[in-house]
């Protein structure tokens, strides 16, 4: 049965956004909600995190001003609208929407939804930005789980379009549609889609990279020669292995490990994956994956 209410009252109207985590996805949340005008708390426990990830953002500002996208005016007020905090507790307590986004581990996740419950308003809406991980089993852990909700964003946030929101039963209509409303603000085409391992893109992806790298593995072809073909025959905006390394290849393979685990002996990682993140070719984040990165992290050469 659906939950229909977040609490007595009427539906949440969401004016500021607490991010959990500053990493590569929590500081492209956190530029996409304030540019649009949203006041955005930014949360990690490392300080020198929040001031890479403040500088990112500032910088990302700057771009958009030169290339038209953003007007001096909208740079100015989103300056303003961001704050940084240093504990999961002080970002709990001041926004309608917390958005976790930090490493895809269960226990983390589910410690910091516990932290949460206790700080946050009873009106708050919990979301997740896991790729694939279970919704149902963060919002056990919340006093009413109808606001509880997957906010699946893409990397880079700023540019990717898609935005998958993950219910579950529970999922109350005031939280989809708050948060259905918040995603087409900052630009997001928002699928709409049910709590189950993978959701819809980690899922298809997780196969079609698991796949590329057996056939790497096989030595069928190159990973420059199998990214190439996949985006010129396929119609893809970037290659398997190109994604693979943008994403982290530690995160690929605890995708994969995830579903292999859940759904069964067709997403058993390939061993070559598991090879590369055992030597710390993690992709772009590391300087080496399945390609090597120069300081400008531009792959300059194949394997």
């Amino acid at each position: 049965m659906r939950y229909t209410r977040l609490v007595q009252g009427d539906a949440m109207d969401v004016k500021s956004i607490a991010v959990i985590g500053a990493g590569t996805m929590g500081r492209g949340i956190a530029y996409a909600a304030v540019v649009v005008g949203y006041r955005t708390i930014l949360e990690d426990v490392s300080a020198d995190v929040l001031e890479r990830a403040t500088a990112w953002i500032h910088q990302a500002l700057d771009e958009g001003v030169a290339r038209g996208k953003v007007s001096r005016e909208q740079q100015e007020k989103a300056r303003g609208l961001l704050s940084l905090v240093r504990s999961v507790e002080e970002a709990g307590c001041q926004a309608e929407l917390l958005i976790e986004a930090v490493p895809e581990n269960m226990p983390l996740k589910l410690g910091i939804f516990q932290t949460l419950n206790r700080v946050a308003s009873k009106r708050t809406i919990f979301a997740s930005n896991t790729s694939s991980l279970s919704i149902a089993e963060l919002s056990a852990v919340v006093e009413n789980p109808g606001r509880v909700i997957g906010m699946h964003f893409f990397n880079p946030v700023p540019k990717m379009k898609l935005l998958e929101l993950v219910t579950t039963p529970t999922t109350s209509d005031e939280a989809i549609a708050a948060c259905r409303e918040i995603g087409q603000r900052m630009g997001k085409e928002v699928v709409v889609v049910r709590d189950s391992p993978g959701f819809i893109t980690s899922r298809i992806n997780a196969l079609i990279g698991n796949e590329a790298f057996y056939m790497l593995e096989a030595g069928l072809a190159s990973a420059r020669d199998i990214d190439t073909a996949v985006k010129l025959g396929l119609n893809h905006p970037m290659g398997p292995f190109e994604m693979a390394d943008l994403v982290g290849l530690d995160v690929r393979l605890s995708i994969l490990e995830y579903l292999h685990k859940t759904l069964g002996e067709k997403f058993r990682p390939c061993p070559l994956m598991v090879k590369y993140v055992k030597e710390n070719r993690l992709g772009r984040k590391t300087g080496r994956g399945v390609y090597e990165y120069d300081s400008e992290s531009s792959a300059k050469m194949q394997p």
